[in-house]
């Protein structure tokens, strides 16, 4: 929900703040006060694109700040949010709210922050879209278009995990029908590709390097280059150590420790015995270097004729490290890649055949999720069309007949993404399904129901919005949690249709808040809360007040026939408040 919003320097309002509740809550006020800036300012919470004219003439900058709950939603929606704000890094007020801004500069771009913290404003729109619904004149004409028809529909079948399944077999087919095309173009260059793989697998297969053997080589060369000089120095450090000259005339390091242990054990002094013990450490450290010294000799080759081996063996070495990769760990790592991808390289008839069966199989489950969704889709569009039929007749409309066609889109033979249905018939695949969807509409029942984009009038289009709306929201398709805007969507009513309109309106607003930019006094006398948009009196500027019951009396009867201040005006006025406040909807 929607508690509070500040603008600064945006069109008409230099500064403004309104506050908002639960319930109904209408924003009125003289044409040019800039009432729709408020409407605007919640797109730009909404991710939609920065327009530096928006920007007040004299500031550098316009800022829209806005403060939202989210105690009203469902778990799910709230954990999703909550999940949003984690990522991004946002934190919640001291009073559990959460605060989005969003700043268009004049000069240079936008930015956007939620929660504190900076984030694209695709982030923001994230956030925001979970808790605005947003609907105005634009969003009528969008109600024309094909696809915004089939996702309203979609809403009231509650058809997502049906559209969803059948996306992800869509992706699989088109993605499997990629690679059969593929290799039926290509059979020869991948043969190719498969014959070079094989060839370099063998090569590398024949040498049988193993990890690190280059590596080891060297080593294992370097001391085969210098065998006499290793093992003169082996031989010398073993012969300092144990006194295994050829005279026999050479100290032994280890006798002579052996005999300087042994002589300060001897005595009772503790500091000398101390002292004797870390000598026979030393002794022991001694001993083990005599042993490794002459493991190391007896190991070292009798003559260098080894060399040559090793030799040769780096030279096969260096043969896979040229070709393949810098050294014999990375040939390991390109072998096993290549393998992997010369599994993918079957071009023989068997392999054609076997993808050539899942691409039908594909093909086959593909058309039943089809048929599923599209189902779904008609039998709600029954529903739909009666209950949107039912709303436009409590709103002044009672010849009015609403209808929905779910008709499935035929492809030819040429199209990409053509596939057979169960009954042999044609349709193009697309992304949401085989169906076109249509809304029609008449004003008088018995009339042929044409397109609603060749039927209805503006009025008559905004109050179909409305009752489609009134149907969604009522069907519990809308979080509850969700705050609902109309933009003057009562554009071209008048009238007990007006009254109508308000009554929906105030209907609505029972389980969602709900605000409304209006020109109607009809709707206006059915809120709980009027904020009415008014200039400053300084350089042009606007705004925003909440109105007390005398105020809103005022406003009625200015926007009634412009008599705020006759006492007829007034008189008419608190008539329609009074009539709107007690009735029973």
């Amino acid at each position: 929900m929607l508690t509070e919003i500040r603008i600064e320097s945006l069109g008409a309002i230099s500064v403004a703040t309104a506050e908002f509740d639960r319930g109904l809550t209408v924003l009125t006020g003289e044409t040019g006060t800039g009432k729709t800036m408020v409407v605007t300012g919640l797109h730009l919470l909404g991710g939609a694109r920065a327009d530096a004219t928006r920007v007040r003439s004299g500031a550098d900058r316009a800022v829209v700040e806005g403060r939202f709950t989210t105690t009203d939603l469902d778990d799910a929606a709230a954990a999703q949010l909550d999940d949003m704000l984690d990522a991004s890094g946002a934190e919640r007020d001291e009073d559990g709210s959460v605060i989005a801004l969003r700043s268009v500069s004049r000069d240079g771009p936008s930015r956007a922050y939620l929660g504190g913290r900076s984030v694209p404003a695709k982030s923001l729109s994230g956030f925001t879209s979970e808790l605005l619904t947003l609907h105005g004149q634009n969003d009528q004409l969008r109600l024309m278009r094909s696809d915004e028809q089939r996702g309203a529909l979609d809403r009231f079948a509650a058809a997502s995990a049906a559209r969803e399944r059948y996306r992800k077999l869509r992706d699989a087919w088109l993605s499997a029908r990629r690679d059969l095309i593929d290799r039926r173009n290509r059979a020869r260059e991948l043969a190719q590709e498969a014959d070079r793989l094989q060839f370099a697998l063998n090569e590398i297969d024949t040498v049988d390097p193993r990890p690190g053997e280059d590596e080891q080589l060297v080593a294992d060369i370097v001391r085969l280059s210098e065998l006499d000089t290793l093992r003169e120095a082996a031989l010398v450090a073993r012969e300092a150590l144990s006194g295994t000259s050829e005279d026999g005339l050479a100290p032994s390091a280890a006798d002579g420790l052996g005999r300087a242990k042994a002589a300060l054990e001897s005595t009772d002094d503790a500091s000398l015995r101390a002292l004797g013990a870390q000598i026979g450490e030393a002794l022991t450290v001694v001993v083990d270097a005599i042993g490794e010294l002459g493991d190391y000799v007896d190991e070292l080759p009798a003559d260098a004729s080894a060399l040559d081996a090793k030799l040769a063996r780096q030279a096969q070495l260096r043969t896979l490290t040229r070709k393949y990769a810098a050294d014999i760990n990375g040939v390991l790592q390109w072998a096993q890649e290549s393998r992997e991808r010369l599994a993918q390289l079957d071009v023989s008839e068997e392999g054609l055949a076997a993808l050539e069966r899942r691409v039908s199989e594909l093909a086959r489950e593909l058309a039943q999720a089809a048929i599923d969704l599209s189902k779904i889709r008609r039998k709600a569009a029954k529903r739909l069309a009666q209950e949107v039929t039912a709303e436009l007749a409590a709103l002044a409309m009672a010849d009015a007949e609403f209808a929905i066609g779910v008709t499935t889109d035929p492809a030819d033979q040429e199209d990409p993404v053509a596939l057979i249905l169960p009954s042999g018939e044609l349709a193009r695949a697309g992304a949401d399904g085989i169906d076109d969807v249509e809304f029609g509409f008449t004003a008088h029942r018995g009339m042929t129901v044409l397109p609603l984009a060749k039927s209805a009038s503006g009025g008559e289009l905004s109050r179909v919005m409305l009752a489609l709306e009134v149907v969604l929201a009522t069907s519990r398709k809308i979080s509850e949690g969700t705050t609902m805007v109309f933009d003057e969507v009562d554009a071209g009513v008048g009238g007990w249709a007006a009254v109508q309109i308000g009554r929906r309106l105030a209907r609505l607003a029972r389980t969602h808040q709900v605000i409304v930019v209006t020109h109607l006094p009809q709707v206006a006398a059915y809120a709980d809360v009027h904020l009415m948009v008014h200039s400053t009196g300084k350089n042009g500027a606007s705004g925003v007040r909440r109105l007390s019951s005398d105020d809103r009396v005022a406003e009625l009867a200015r926007m009634l026939a412009g008599l705020g201040e006759s006492d007829s005006g007034r008189a008419h006025a608190r008539e329609l408040l009074d009539a709107a406040q007690s009735d029973q909807i």
